[in-house]
C-alpha cells in the first residue's frame, strides 16, 4: 500500500493536468478558474477577492487585470455579460471534470474522506 504522501501528491497533479487541459482552450489557469468563480459567487472588493484567495498565497491582481483585459470582469469586480457567458461554460467543464473524479464515491463517503483529511492535516499543523 502507497502512503498518505504519495496519493495526495499524485491526486494533486492528476487534478492539476485535467485542470491545465479543461481550461487550456480559454488561455486559463487553475487559479483564473478559482478568482473568476470567486468573483462570480459573490462580488465584492479587490481585497475580499484576496482574502478569499489567500490561502493560496498568489496575487490576484494580475488575473483580475486578464479578466477585465478580456471584458468578462467590470472595474467594480463583478462579471460582464461576456463573463458571465464564459463563467457559465467553464462551470459547466469544471462540474463536469469533478463529477467524475468523484465517480463511485457516496456523499457519505466523500464527507468521511474530507473529515479525515482535515483530522490529518490538524495533526501534521500541530507542532510535536
Amino acid at each position: 500500500m502507497k502512503p498518505l504522501g504519495y496519493w495526495l501528491v499524485h491526486i494533486h497533479q492528476l487534478i492539476e493536468n485535467n485542470f491545465e487541459r479543461l481550461l487550456t482552450g480559454d488561455a486559463l489557469s487553475r487559479r483564473h478558474w478559482q478568482v473568476l468563480n470567486t468573483i462570480a459567487a459573490k462580488p465584492g472588493s479587490l481585497a475580499e477577492i484576496e482574502q478569499a484567495m489567500a490561502h493560496f498565497h498568489d496575487d490576484v491582481r494580475p488575473l483580475i487585470r486578464d479578466f477585465t483585459d478580456r471584458g468578462w470582469v467590470t472595474p467594480e469586480y463583478e462579471l460582464t455579460a461576456a463573463g458571465r457567458e464564459a463563467y457559465d461554460r467553464i462551470a459547466a467543464q469544471v462540474h463536469a471534470e469533478r463529477a467524475k473524479v468523484l465517480d463511485g464515491v457516496s456523499p457519505e463517503e466523500y464527507a468521511t474522506l474530507m473529515n479525515l483529511l482535515e483530522r490529518i492535516a490538524t495533526n501534521a499543523a500541530t507542532p510535536v
